[in-house]
């Protein structure tokens, strides 16, 4: 069991907190282990919305595996706002240094920076208050225009509704994007991926239909992308005749199920040669039989773009 600790601050943003602990307790409905606390300096804290919520004030017992998040809180400045003791930034520093991870939505990132776990490393926050977090802490590398960023168990995200990014983000790292995948359909959302990547993921990009059957089909094929998955097999996973499969698949997604096959293999192959692996391992790892059928998809990609 995965603890998720929120610390939260006076005048938080409800969508900040709201966001990312909506996507982590649907994963515990889908049975992926996590268990959520809430934690103040006081047991009860006004949100900038006007609706008070409550928190424990005192700190559950953590291991490496947990992760401690930060909500944002209204903040047209940093400086001044989003109190914290030195105790509550102790505890995320200690966690961290312990093994952790910590996380933090639009402002919260002032309170790693207060914490120290800013320095020599990238991060990011909400636009606006991107330049005033970069003075306040030199020592960081604060990267614009981006939707999260995590750097050494450091994940840090833009702001408001890009919690949510990274939650599901995390979700991903642990489970896999099959299950993210799985947890962003139940919450009738468009996930994305780290916005160091400028486009949507191949599995997400086409998400955003309507279609039981060919989200089932999809299902299969993010799972087993690398598996030879018969159409007629796919067709009984749907429900569905071979024909009217890929004619559904077509209409939601604008591509066969062997092109979304392809095009997901593609992704997973450029992900690793861009971390070393050669054109001949990649293409083997993500199942096809040899390298050439890879540099035709990579050479017609590049004519593409």
């Amino acid at each position: 069991m995965v603890r998720i600790v929120f610390l939260l601050v006076p005048g938080l943003h409800l969508l900040d907190l709201a966001g990312p602990a909506q996507v982590f307790s649907t994963a515990a409905d889908l049975g992926l282990g996590y268990e959520l606390h809430y934690v103040a300096e006081q047991p009860d804290v006004r949100t900038f919305q006007g609706l008070p919520v409550t928190a424990r004030t005192d700190w559950p017992a953590l291991t490496t595996d947990d992760l401690v998040v930060v909500p944002g809180w209204r903040s047209p400045r940093l400086r001044g706002t989003g109190h914290l003791e030195p105790a509550s930034l102790e505890r995320l520093r200690r966690h961290h240094a312990d093994g952790g991870t910590v996380a933090s939505v639009c402002a919260g990132a002032d309170a790693l920076g207060r914490a120290g776990l800013l320095d020599g490393r990238r991060c990011t926050t909400h636009h606006d208050l991107a330049d005033e977090l970069a003075r306040r802490y030199p020592a960081a590398h604060v990267v614009h225009g981006v939707l999260y960023v995590t750097d050494d168990r450091v994940v840090t995200s833009a702001g408001i509704a890009s919690g949510i990014d990274l939650a599901l983000h995390l979700v991903a790292g642990r489970h896999g994007p099959a299950a993210a995948a799985k947890v962003a359909r139940e919450m009738v959302v468009f996930a994305r991926r780290n916005g160091d990547e400028q486009q949507a993921s191949v599995m997400l990009r086409h998400r955003s239909h309507l279609s039981d059957a060919v989200h089932r089909v999809q299902d299969a094929l993010d799972a087993r992308f690398a598996e030879r998955l018969p159409l007629a097999d796919l067709a009984r996973e749907a429900g569905v005749s071979e024909r009217t499969l890929t004619r559904q698949f077509v209409e939601a997604t604008g591509l066969t199920p062997l092109r979304y096959q392809q095009a997901l293999r593609l992704e997973r192959a450029e992900h690793l040669i861009g971390h070393g692996a050669t054109v001949e391992a990649a293409a083997r790892t993500v199942g096809f039989e040899d390298a050439r059928m890879l540099r035709r998809l990579r050479a017609r990609g590049a004519a593409a773009g």
